[in-house]
């Protein structure tokens, strides 16, 4: 049972990954692109001031921007190429193939947030606990970026209609949000309407753990049940609302 699991899991890393790395290359230079603009917008901005957070802001939206990938992948698979029919028909279920597709969205983003983590290991002065809050919460909003995208490429009927809302998604969650800044250049009350998205919460948790902001013990755990609980909350509907069947 766990050698079948292992095996999809494979198959789908290697469809979904590995081939496009192979053969289109120069789509790894796309998704670099726009994590690594916002910091070379930030930097000269505040003259190097926001340097360090705006890696941080990076690996947040890289992590965001791959998730929502997924949506135009299983867009193209299941509606160009049909796949998904014969996934259905298998004994494949909606979550390893969930689990299949979201690791072979993180191997393609493997080379920029390698060369993220390096900036982060020179630039950034975090502990080992703070690291693993970083990590965790970095993980979070990959799972929440991979409902979302899991479950609108079951309810899009065209592979540009994916590309639209995983454009519109992206932005809503990790350029307009204080992903590269701190919640406190947005003046009240408008930073009330920052806290709707989730990348607010995950932004304010790997901020103070690199000590660029220093929240409450009751404001990091706050900011820990909101992200965990949107996680779950959006898994959830992915795996039990989405048209799975319906292809």
């Amino acid at each position: 049972m766990a050698r079948s699991v292992a095996s999809q899991i494979f198959a789908s890393v290697l469809v979904n990954a590995v081939y496009a790395m192979k053969n289109f290359p120069v789509m790894l230079i796309n998704t670099m692109l726009t994590p690594f603009s916002f910091i070379i917008v930030i930097t000269f901005i505040s003259h190097g001031a926001l340097f360090g957070l705006a890696v941080e802001g990076a690996l947040i939206m890289t992590m965001v921007s791959n998730g929502l990938g997924l949506q135009g992948d299983l867009s193209h698979l299941k509606n160009d190429l049909k796949v998904q029919e014969m996934v259905v028909g298998s004994p494949t279920s909606a979550t390893i193939y969930i689990v299949g597709m979201a690791i072979s969205e993180l191997v393609y983003a493997l080379p920029t947030l390698a060369i993220l983590v390096v900036l982060s290991f020179f630039f950034l002065n975090v502990s080992v606990i703070g690291a693993i809050a970083i990590g965790g919460a970095l993980f979070l909003m990959f799972v929440v970026a991979i409902a979302l995208g899991f479950f609108f490429s079951t309810i899009t009927s065209d592979v540009i209609q994916s590309f639209a809302f995983s454009g519109m998604l992206s932005t809503l969650l990790s350029a307009l949000p204080p992903v590269y800044y701190p919640i406190t250049y947005i003046p009240m009350p408008y930073q009330y309407i920052a806290y709707i998205s989730p990348t607010t919460y995950a932004a304010q948790i790997v901020q103070n753990a690199a000590g660029f902001i220093n929240l409450s013990t009751a404001g990091l755990v706050v900011d820990w049940i909101v992200l965990i609980a949107v996680a779950v909350v959006l898994m959830s509907i992915a795996i039990k609302k989405s048209r799975w069947v319906e292809v």
